[in-house]
C-alpha cells in the first residue's frame, strides 16, 4: 500500500459516531468505499457519492463474507456497549468471526479503534472488551492496526457529552472519587487523522496508543470546560461504593442512557494514559490539547454544524412491522415513533407531509399546536406567527411555524428542527419508503433533554403526544390516499 494507491475499503459502523465521519474523508482521498449496515436506510440520506451500501449483520457469516468480498482494508468500528450485560461476549464472538471472514476473503489489513488502558490494571468490563476485540480480530491471521484511545472530545461523542452536560447543569457537584483518575483525552479530528493515515503506512502493525497533548483528571477536564464556557463550578469527591449509583445519576442529568453510562462510568475508574509513544513516532499526526479540542467541539455545537448527530442517524423504518406506535429511548434521545402503511405513492405521501403548517394549520390537534405557539410567544419565543413561505413547497432553511426545515430529500425525508424555547432540543422527522402496496411512512418526534428539566418536560407533554401524533400521521395517510385516488380518476 502506498500514498497514491486507490484502495477498496469496507467501513463497519458507518451509522455510528466515528464511522459516519470517516467515510467522507476516505472518499476525499479517492478510495472506493463500501459500508455494511443492518438497516441500510439509515445511511440513505448521507451525501456520499459512489459509496456502496450493503445490508448485513456481521454476526452472520454469509453477510460478513459478502461485505468483505474484494476488500483491501476493513475498518472495524462496531461494538455492543448499549446491548446490556451480554455485550462483552457478543463483541468477542463477532470480532472473532469477522477476523476469520476477512482472512478467507484475502483482506490485507484491518484497522480497529479500541480503548486505552494498561491491561494489567483495567477494572472496566467495557475496556477489557475493547481490548479483547483487538485480539480476536488478529486471531484470524489478517494484520491488525489497533488504535487505543481514551475520551474522544468532539461534538456528539458520548464521553464528551457526559462531561459537557454534568458541567453545564450542576454548579456544585458531589462526585465519586473517579473524578481524580487521570486520563489523556484526544480530539475527534486527531483520531480521524490517525485512522486515515494508517492506510499510508504498510509497515504499521499492532497496538498504537493515541492521546492528546494533555494528561488531566476528570475533575480537571470538567473545570477546564467550565472555564472555557465562563462557568464557575465546585466539585467535591466522595467515595460512592456502587458504580450503578453514579451511572444512574449520569443517566438522569445527561442525555446518556444508563445502558451506555454504566460501562462508561466503570471505565472512568481506570487510568487511561499513553504509555508508549509509538504512534507519535510512526505517524505525522500532531494531536491538539484538550482546551483546543473543546473549543472546536463547542464551535460545532454553536453553529449547529455537527457531522454525526443522534437525530440524523436514527431510523428504524425498514426494520420492524409496517404499522406501529413506539415510545423508546436511544443514546440519550427520547423518541415517539408512529409508522403507517399508505395506499399511495411515496410522492403523494411526501406532498401531504410538505403541506403541514402555515395557513392550513396542522390536521390533528390544531388548537393544541396554536396553544403551544402562544405559550412560546409569551416566553419570548417565535411562536406560530412565522407561518411558512409557500403553502405546498419547502426547501432547507424554510420556517414552518415554530419549526425550521433542517433536512429535505424528496420524496424520502423531511426533518424539522424545533425553534421554540425548550429545556432541550427537538426534531420532528418524516421518512417515506416505497413498498408493494404503495408506501410506508414513519413520523418520529426526537427530544434531547437538557438535564432533569428536559425529562420533566417530555413526560409532562407525553399525554398530549398520545393524542396529537397518532392523529397527525393518520391524517397524512388519509390525505395521501385521497390524492392518489383523485389522480387515478383524473
Amino acid at each position: 500500500m502506498n500514498t497514491h494507491e486507490r484502495l477498496r475499503i469496507l467501513v463497519t459502523g458507518a451509522t455510528g459516531y466515528i464511522g459516519g465521519r470517516l467515510v467522507p474523508r476516505l472518499l476525499a482521498k479517492g478510495h472506493a468505499v463500501r459500508c455494511v449496515a443492518r438497516n441500510p436506510s439509515r445511511l440513505a440520506g448521507h451525501p456520499w457519492p459512489g459509496v456502496e451500501i450493503v445490508p448485513g449483520n456481521l454476526g452472520d457469516a454469509a453477510a460478513a463474507a459478502l461485505a468483505l468480498k474484494d476488500i483491501d482494508v476493513a475498518y472495524y468500528l462496531v461494538h455492543s456497549m448499549a446491548a446490556g450485560h451480554a455485550f462483552r461476549e457478543r463483541d468477542r464472538l463477532m470480532a472473532q468471526a469477522f477476523g476469520e471472514a476477512a482472512a478467507r476473503a484475502g483482506v490485507r489489513r484491518i484497522i480497529y479503534l479500541g480503548g486505552l488502558g494498561d491491561p494489567a490494571h483495567v477494572q472496566s468490563r467495557h475496556l477489557v472488551s475493547r481490548q479483547e476485540v483487538g485480539s480476536c480480530l488478529a486471531a484470524g491471521g489478517v494484520p491488525v492496526v489497533e488504535f487505543r484511545a481514551a475520551v474522544i472530545v468532539g461534538s456528539g461523542s458520548a464521553s464528551f457529552e457526559m462531561i459537557r452536560h454534568l458541567t453545564e447543569h450542576l454548579p456544585v457537584m458531589i462526585t465519586p472519587t473517579w473524578v481524580n483518575t487521570r486520563c489523556q483525552p484526544i480530539g475527534i479530528r486527531s483520531v480521524l487523522k490517525y485512522l486515515i493515515e494508517a492506510l499510508d503506512h504498510p509497515e504499521a502493525l499492532g497496538i498504537y496508543e493515541i492521546g492528546g497533548q494533555d494528561v488531566l483528571t476528570y475533575r480537571e477536564m470538567m473545570l477546564h470546560y467550565a472555564r472555557l464556557r465562563g462557568l464557575h463550578r465546585v466539585i467535591l469527591s466522595l467515595p460512592v461504593p456502587l458504580p450503578q449509583l453514579s451511572s444512574l445519576w449520569v443517566a438522569i442529568v445527561t442525555p446518556i442512557p444508563s445502558s451506555i453510562a454504566r460501562p462508561l462510568v466503570e471505565s472512568l475508574r481506570t487510568e487511561v494514559v499513553v504509555r508508549d509513544d509509538r504512534a507519535l513516532r510512526t505517524f505525522s499526526v500532531k494531536p491538539t490539547g484538550y482546551d483546543e479540542a473543546v473549543r472546536l467541539a463547542l464551535a460545532r455545537l454553536a453553529a449547529d454544524d455537527i457531522e454525526t448527530t443522534w437525530a440524523s442517524s436514527l431510523s428504524s423504518l425498514a426494520q420492524d412491522q409496517p404499522e406501529a406506535d413506539v415510545l423508546r429511548s436511544f443514546e440519550g434521545m427520547l423518541l415517539d415513533s408512529r409508522r403507517r402503511r399508505v395506499r399511495a405513492s411515496p410522492e403523494k405521501v411526501f406532498e401531504a407531509i410538505c403541506s403541514l403548517g402555515g395557513d392550513e394549520g396542522w390536521p390533528a390537534g390544531n388548537i393544541l399546536w396554536q396553544l403551544r405557539g402562544l405559550m412560546d410567544r409569551l416566553v419570548g419565543g417565535t411562536g406560530m406567527r412565522r407561518g411558512r413561505r409557500r403553502p405546498r413547497e419547502l426547501i432547507v432553511g424554510d420556517p414552518v411555524d415554530f419549526w425550521r426545515v433542517e433536512a429535505l430529500e424528496a420524496p424520502r425525508l423531511l426533518r424539522l428542527r424545533a425553534e421554540m424555547k425548550l429545556p432541550g432540543r427537538a426534531w420532528l422527522q418524516f421518512e417515506v419508503q416505497a413498498d408493494a402496496e404503495g408506501a410506508r411512512v414513519e413520523q418520529t418526534a426526537f427530544f434531547e433533554p437538557d438535564g432533569v428539566p428536559g425529562y420533566l418536560y417530555w413526560y409532562a407533554v407525553l399525554p398530549l403526544h398520545r393524542f396529537v401524533f397518532p392523529g397527525l400521521v393518520d391524517a397524512l395517510k388519509s390525505a395521501a390516499e385521497k390524492s392518489e385516488r383523485a389522480a387515478v380518476v383524473a
